[in-house]
């Protein structure tokens, strides 16, 4: 089962704006997913998000799906929260899923890194006043430092095996990066692809442009094994 996660900054985006992608992201992998509807800043401020998506996993297990048949995913903020909820989960003392693949995640709260700077020519999406209204709105008052809102500052030692997907033209082409670096650092088994001249979550265009339709089967058939797919 995926638990796919949206994006949107925490303060935009739902369960039907990003339906179609997560559609063609089950469909790829064969299995069920359930899209978590959370609520969005700034309503619904740090940590609010992380805990009801780490609610909805924790209904899963309740419903008799193992942790080793689930994957958690998500596009930008709902990448970062692939990551975040897993790492509630382990505070909650639940067991963790399979795998973790995030789609071009935003998890720098600080709104640091140099391809902010360095790519905000290429970027056609996200520019950084945006991304710092957006890390405000949802932080409501608390730390950018916070782990739950930024897993650059977590312990991401023994965490499930990671995929993450990003586009080289990204002005946050470098919060995938670094975590993945952070990860490795902490011994974990990541994968990471960057997509040359790819925007953010260009994979919105699945089913449209062969490099959505590429993207989405490798992460498909990275993920099979790691599920127990054929």
């Amino acid at each position: 089962c995926a638990l796919p996660i949206y994006g949107g900054g925490y303060v935009t985006g739902s369960m039907y704006t990003h339906r179609k992608m997560f559609g063609h992201m089950a469909k790829a992998t064969g299995c069920q997913a359930l899209i978590v509807h959370y609520n969005r800043a700034p309503e619904n401020s740090h940590p609010g998000p992380v805990n009801e998506c780490t609610d909805v996993y924790a209904w899963l297990l309740d419903n008799g799906y193992k942790p080793e048949d689930i994957v958690t995913t998500g596009d930008s903020a709902g990448g970062a929260l692939s990551i975040t909820v897993v790492l509630n989960a382990r505070e909650r003392g639940l067991p963790l899923p399979a795998a973790i693949m995030p789609m071009s995640p935003w998890v720098d709260m600080e709104v640091n890194g140099e391809t902010l700077e360095s790519r905000a020519e290429t970027d056609a999406l996200v520019k950084r006043p945006v991304v710092e209204g957006m890390a405000e709105t949802f932080l409501g008052g608390a730390s950018p430092q916070d782990p739950l809102a930024n897993p650059l500052y977590a312990d991401l030692s023994g965490l499930p095996p990671m995929y993450i997907q990003v586009g080289d033209h990204e002005t946050l082409l470098d919060n995938s990066t670094r975590f993945d670096e952070r990860a490795r650092a902490a011994g974990c088994d990541v994968k990471l692809d960057i997509f040359p001249e790819m925007q953010h979550v260009f994979q919105f265009m699945a089913g449209m442009a062969p490099e959505a339709d590429d993207a989405v089967q490798r992460m498909a058939t990275w993920v099979k094994p790691h599920l127990g797919l054929s």
